[in-house]
């Protein structure tokens, strides 16, 4: 590539970067707050991978219907869409923008296609609206969030070493968190999912089973009583998380449904707290905020009663909002000694 070639390829890039920026300014508020936290050198592809997944989620979730895409139409622009993300981490260009910011993240941080094809796999099970078994929902859990923080994870190493017993809980921690942010959405969206698209996310979990041994095993730590697998913490589930209910559960959450899945969630940010003491300085402000906001997600639905999670979206106020950032940064004060400034981003 000559000079001047590789400077359009540069300039094009830097518009894709720039497209990638505007997805998640406009439909993630919290998460664009979180990322302005992120170092230059992790910023910009994290929210490339922000931008690739939310265009596929959006053609699952009614974009495409509103367009006037049947379900074979829907299935078909996953497919094309699928197919053109291999294809531009394959060759180091697209000719969708957000593509191909995607896949010069992918290339230069080792986001390899075997944490994308579970990805558009659970985006795929969305065509097929239903109330999930246990099964089913840890495997779209693993797909739909899990492997997000596995696509970001290499982003936030890039540059740094880690022994292999650290990866492993790094690894642990970036599942646990993409699960907790998950299952928080799903009973943020109970209404909407269940009315509008059709949709059971969150089976029947047994009251007397722990949630924490649950999401331990989910995340590669050990089996539950009622059997759900042990393995390596990169591999995806292939059961059920702690011994819930075999048959999906087509009626409404109730209360201890509700409790139940509180503290899987609890659990499973247990865990991710873990992983976020060993990643990097830089990033950890940014992922702690995220998490912080999420925590306090989790107050305010184990607050809030079933009936009305049917009727409004649980939500945390701009203030608070900005306190918890507030709280993420300070929690490492020498970053701000060194020069690191957040409002730089």
């Amino acid at each position: 590539m000559t000079a001047p070639d590789a400077a359009r390829l540069a300039l094009y890039t830097r518009a894709a970067r720039v497209a990638a920026d505007g997805v998640i300014r406009s439909y993630s508020t919290s998460f664009g707050l979180a990322t302005a936290l992120l170092p230059d050198r992790c910023r910009d592809h994290v929210r490339a991978v922000y931008a690739m997944v939310r265009v596929a989620d959006e053609i699952v979730d009614g974009v495409a219907a509103e367009a006037g895409l049947d379900a074979d139409a829907q299935r078909a622009a996953l497919d094309a869409y699928e197919a053109a993300t291999y294809e531009a981490m394959a060759t180091g260009f697209a000719a969708d923008l957000v593509l191909h910011a995607f896949a010069a993240t992918a290339r230069a941080c080792g986001i390899t296609r075997d944490v994308v094809e579970p990805f558009f796999a659970s985006m795929r099970m969305d065509l097929d609206p239903r109330s999930l078994t246990p099964a089913e929902q840890a495997r779209y859990v693993y797909g739909s969030a899990e492997v997000v923080g596995l696509m970001c994870l290499p982003i936030y190493l890039d540059g740094h070493r880690v022994s292999d017993g650290e990866h492993a809980v790094l690894v642990r921690g970036a599942r646990a968190l993409g699960a907790a942010f998950q299952n928080v959405n799903f009973l943020r969206d109970l209404a909407d999912d269940a009315g509008r698209l059709g949709r059971g996310y969150l089976p029947a979990v047994g009251e007397g089973n722990g949630a924490g041994a649950g999401a331990g095993a989910a995340h590669g730590g050990a089996p539950s009583a009622g059997g759900a697998r042990a393995g390596r913490p990169d591999e995806p589930p292939d059961g059920p998380l702690d011994a819930p209910l075999d048959a999906p559960q087509d009626a409404p959450l109730d209360e201890a449904g509700k409790r139940a899945w509180v503290r899987r969630i609890r659990a499973d940010l247990r865990t991710a707290d873990e992983g976020l003491a060993l990643l990097p300085a830089d990033v950890r402000p940014a992922v702690r905020a995220a998490r912080l906001l999420f925590g306090e997600l989790t107050a305010r639905i184990a607050a809030t009663p079933v009936r009305e999670l049917y009727r409004e979206r649980v939500s945390v106020p701009t203030p608070v909002k900005l306190r918890l950032v507030a709280r993420a940064v300070l929690a490492d004060p020498a970053l701000l000694d060194g020069g690191w400034h957040p409002w730089r981003a």
